[in-house]
């Protein structure tokens, strides 16, 4: 992976001179071809694209520390959505496999602003199948990211060249089968690394660059414990306490791609859980409404799309993915 060239204060390149880069314009149109493989993919898997709310009355409350953004909606406090997934499971009322490339606005902590992988505004590709299983879902996502990797061999070798990078490996995805293991696995790795991380958290985000940088193709990470993630992640009723639920980390560095899991659909366990993660269920009127008439279970995932950017340009940081980039901490236009 590139040296960061991550920037602090007014290191930030200013709009014009970011927006001019050939590396910049080389990045976006990387981005283009990606999003464009993704649509032809899943639009050939029967998806239908629909268009994601950007504010509502709640949004995911699984954001890793970041901070939501409200906003006064006619004398309502609404929020901005750091992701859509409340809004994807009850997408499915209406069809059976869907996808938004959707807006996301999270206040990330200032410590964030060096991980290199971090934006306080970034795009989601959101993926949702109605009755699927999580391994319906790591197919999908291992076949997506597979097919716009290979379209961006074809499509955008000019650009490549521009950022330099390096296409062994980009064809290193395309070699195999991407492995999977459990996230009690890559704990135990990690502390073989030297790497202090706690058993029943998610992995943290150096952890993440850790285990990444130490692989050499693409590998899903399984069944999270239960407190580490939102209350609409399914339980494993065979295996009490352990999410069915996965993230997919890159190598050389990049770190997560994308997270996902089996959803829960049910009434009376989604209030349990609401309640056991410290959820008030009363902010959740209108999607426990939808789940008490019915939800159908599911099972999606989240890709982002500048990290997924990031790592078909070799870029150094995030905020090269973006035309307007926003750095935690640091007001941009």
């Amino acid at each position: 992976m590139p040296e960061s060239t991550e920037p602090t204060g007014s290191a930030l390149p200013t709009p014009r001179a970011h927006l001019t880069s050939k590396q910049t314009i080389a990045a976006l149109t990387v981005q283009a071809r990606f999003l464009a493989a993704a649509r032809e993919f899943l639009t050939a898997e029967g998806f239908t694209e629909l268009l994601p709310p950007i504010i509502g009355p709640v949004t995911d409350p699984g954001a890793r520390g970041a901070k939501q953004v409200d906003i006064d909606y006619y004398g309502h406090r609404y929020k901005l959505m750091t992701s859509g997934i409340l809004y994807k499971q009850a997408s499915l009322l209406a069809f059976d496999k869907i996808f938004h490339v959707a807006p996301n606005v999270r206040l990330e902590p200032l410590e964030t602003a060096v991980t290199h992988r971090h934006l306080a505004e970034f795009h989601q590709l959101d993926v949702e199948i109605a009755h699927g299983s999580r391994e319906d879902a790591m197919d999908v996502a291992e076949r997506l990211t597979k097919y716009a990797v290979e379209y961006v061999l074809s499509n955008a070798q000019r650009e490549l060249e521009i950022l330099g990078r390096d296409l062994e490996q980009l064809k290193q995805v395309l070699a195999g089968p991407y492995d999977r293991k459990r996230h009690t696995v890559a704990v135990s790795e990690l502390r073989g690394l030297g790497y202090d991380q706690r058993e029943h958290t998610e992995i943290e985000w150096a952890g993440e660059e850790l285990i990444s940088s130490a692989a050499t193709r693409p590998f899903f990470v399984t069944d999270y414990p239960k407190g580490s993630r939102g209350f609409y992640d399914s339980e494993n009723p065979e295996e009490p306490g352990v999410l069915r639920n996965f993230d997919l980390i890159f190598p050389g560095g990049f770190g997560e791609m994308m997270s996902g899991s089996e959803r829960e659909a049910d009434y009376r366990t989604l209030l349990t859980r609401m309640r056991e993660t410290g959820e008030n269920p009363a902010k959740y009127e209108w999607y426990l409404t939808v789940a008490r008439d019915g939800l159908a279970p599911s099972a999606g995932f989240g890709l982002g799309v500048e990290r997924f950017t990031r790592f078909l340009g070799g870029l150094a940081a995030v905020w090269q993915a973006t035309a307007y980039p926003k750095i935690p901490g640091e007001p941009r236009p």
